[in-house]
């Protein structure tokens, strides 16, 4: 195989076989090497990552006695290797021997991984802090003591960031090992500098972890260490940290000690998100408003009504687009605990001033967030309050809002379904096909394109149907075309008798119209794909003659 291999590389000049021929080589070779430990030691992080990743799966396979005989030597080699990648590599090795192996063995390990704890080059030191927590985890709890401890408070104020904040990382699993009374003594001092770490890195890191931390460490010293350290985080001069603290707002809150959790909240807490609700950073409020509606459940309705309805109220008013959005996803959780009727008291006319804002930018992107608000507040609560402001967009005096009014119908019948849509919305659009504004009337053709699938064949054929029909008569000829076109967009929902009886005279009669646009329009609607098979059923040889002109034309334009 590998002549051959060899002679093909060789023939074609395809070097891209040559690496294959060597490797078989060197299997066949006396001198044995494993090939993962060779893989575990070259310069892309990748390869290395996937031959430690195989290394772990092999050990499962080895007997306590062949883990000593074979593998950790192979793990002491890459431990001691001259390059750093050797070394790195080493490190996400030894928890998997460690709990098989005897006590010297064990030993030499810790000692290797204190060696490499302390390692010149930084990204040495990296890889032992990213595996510190899980070496942790199959240590004995003195070892833990021990050595652990004193690996952790120096990887912790090591010179590079990119270590302290890995080692903050591996605290969590650390303070879920110890007992209640060593945390005090042996990891809070530790996390008290990471949470005041110079690098903005390391304060992001704990918290992001924030959440991990308070459940490790347990009620009491989250009362008295984390609740003032959450504090910082939320105040601290850097967005990326308050807005990482920001995001576990909710969650802290949650896991306080119940019996004072609500003095903890009101005192501590909520006037740090006060002044996150104005925060100069967007992101930051993002993270926030994602959140915050949370608190509602916890603090209960009279809390929720005199001190979170304010702030809720200044997100949904936020320039920036993500806060709503954030906002009113979660306002079935504020639901549960005002009320629908407090609800509709406070923020919906907040809502209601924004859908009639002067800005229509505004205006869309309430649009935009409707049927997210609808599916919370239910159907009967939307026909009372918010459906008259729908049916409103439709005559906009700016296109985008009457197209995005449109398609949030489209999403609310598919949330209300088809019969909602016939005794509420199918009425009013239809209506519209009167209306004196020339623009309007093609609204309601438009929502007529968008509804006839959800609303089904029965409701088109026998609602939508005539009154499109009727306004192929209409004096503008912009209105006569999109009735061609609304006649194709449709026509695959209707039966084959109406295409036949109804929509095909309509569609012939447009094929002749004054205007050349109305023309061209009804020519393409019954050349088109979806509805040709059925109009063209019957043997009628001048439309089969237009059909051929209009096939001849699209091919010249």
């Amino acid at each position: 195989l590998e002549g051959s291999i060899s002679k093909m590389a060789g023939a074609d000049g395809d070097d891209s076989l040559y690496p294959i021929a060597v490797l078989i080589d060197e299997l066949r070779n006396e001198d044995v090497q494993p090939p993962l430990e060779s893989l575990a030691t070259v310069e892309e992080t990748v390869v290395r990552d996937k031959a430690v990743e195989s290394l772990r799966k092999i050990s499962q396979e080895h007997s306590p006695v062949d883990l000593e005989v074979h593998f950790e030597p192979l793990v002491k080699r890459l431990a001691s290797g001259d390059w750093f990648t050797s070394r790195t590599s080493a490190c996400g090795l030894f928890s998997v021997c460690y709990p098989r192996v005897s006590s010297t063995v064990k030993a030499e390990i810790r000692q290797h991984f204190r060696t490499l704890c302390s390692d010149d080059t930084p990204m040495v030191r990296r890889a032992a802090a990213s595996k510190l927590g899980e070496f942790a985890k199959v240590l004995e709890l003195d070892y833990v003591k021990s050595d652990i401890i004193s690996l952790f408070t120096a990887l912790a104020s090591d010179e590079q960031d990119s270590v302290r904040l890995l080692a903050v990382e591996a605290c969590v699993s650390i303070a879920t090992l110890l007992p209640q009374e060593d945390l005090e003594t042996l990891v809070m001092p530790t996390l008290r500098q990471a949470a005041e770490d110079k690098s903005w890195r390391v304060r992001y890191m704990v918290a992001d972890k924030f959440s991990e931390l308070q459940k490790a460490v347990g009620p009491e010293i989250t009362k008295n260490d984390l609740v003032p350290a959450f504090q910082n985080l939320l105040k601290d001069c850097e967005a990326e940290v308050r807005a990482a603290a920001a995001n576990k707002v909710k969650e802290f809150c949650e896991n306080l000690p119940e019996d004072n959790r609500e003095q903890i909240i009101m005192t501590h807490i909520l006037p740090c998100v006060k002044e996150l609700v104005s925060d100069t950073n967007q992101h930051v409020k993002s993270a926030l408003a994602s959140v915050i509606m949370g608190l509602s459940t916890i603090l209960g309705k009279d809390n929720t009504i005199e001190h979170l309805l304010p702030l809720f109220l200044a997100q949904l008013k936020d320039e920036c687009p993500e806060v709503r959005l954030n906002i009113i996803s979660n306002l079935d959780c504020v639901n549960e605990v005002i009320g629908i009727r407090q609800l509709s008291q406070s923020l919906l006319p907040a809502i209601v001033e924004l859908a009639e804002d002067a800005k229509w930018r505004v205006r869309l992107a309430i649009i935009e967030y409707m049927p997210l608000l609808a599916g919370q507040l239910g159907v009967e609560f939307f026909d009372e309050k918010l459906n008259t402001l729908c049916m409103a967009w439709l005559i906009d005096h700016v296109y985008a809002i009457r197209e995005a009014a449109t398609c949030n119908l489209m999403k609310l019948v598919e949330k209300f379904g088809a019969e909602w849509a016939q005794n509420t919305i199918v009425p009013k659009v239809l209506g519209m096909a009167n209306d004196p504004n020339y623009l309007h009337r093609m609204t309601t053709l438009f929502c007529i394109n968008a509804l006839s699938e959800a609303c089904g064949q029965e409701i088109t054929t026998k609602q939508m149907l005539p009154v499109v029909l009727k306004m192929s008569n209409d004096q503008v000829a912009n209105v006569r075309f999109n009735v061609a076109k609304s006649l194709q967009k449709i026509g695959p929902v209707l039966d084959s008798n109406a295409l036949q009886t109804e929509v095909k005279p309509v569609l012939e009669k447009l094929a002749t119209d004054t205007d050349m646009d109305v023309k061209y329009f009804a020519q393409e609607a019954i050349s088109g794909k979806n509805i040709f098979p059925l109009l063209f059923s019957c043997t009628n040889f001048e439309l089969h003659a237009l059909y051929l002109t209009c096939i001849q034309k699209l091919k010249i334009l």
